[in-house]
């Protein structure tokens, strides 16, 4: 996960595709990049503290095991909205589960030239 996707973790590259960016998050949570994960989800709402906070705990109670890319509806690299469905398997208090989620991406201010973003689940 590191090798694949530590360029977008550290900032060296960005994602082309709304895929790449649900793929670089995916291995963000897995391995505690939350600096990343906050980077790529704009919750307005909510303070940096508190995001921080959760996603620290969060963190330390899931560990992620696999991901598989059910579909994907646009979010190429000449779009500037996708969706990715997908299944992220975890062990969290001690038992296998299965996350499902059918997520919105978006471009930074709906420009090609902006960065990928989560949006929400759908």
């Amino acid at each position: 996960m590191a090798s694949c996707c530590g360029v977008f973790h550290q900032g060296l590259a960005k994602a082309q595709t709304a895929e790449q960016l649900m793929r670089s998050r995916y291995s963000a949570y897995a391995l505690g990049e939350i600096a990343y994960l906050m980077a790529t989800h704009p919750e307005p709402q909510t303070s940096l503290q508190q995001r921080r906070r959760e996603l620290r705990a969060s963190s330390r109670q899931v560990r992620w095991i696999a991901l598989e890319i059910l579909a994907v509806e646009r979010g190429g690299i000449e779009d500037c909205q996708g969706t990715v469905q997908f299944a992220a398997h975890c062990i969290a208090s001690g038992q296998r589960r299965c996350l499902e989620e059918t997520s919105l991406f978006e471009r930074r201010d709906g420009q090609l030239s902006g960065d990928w973003l989560y949006i929400r689940a759908l």
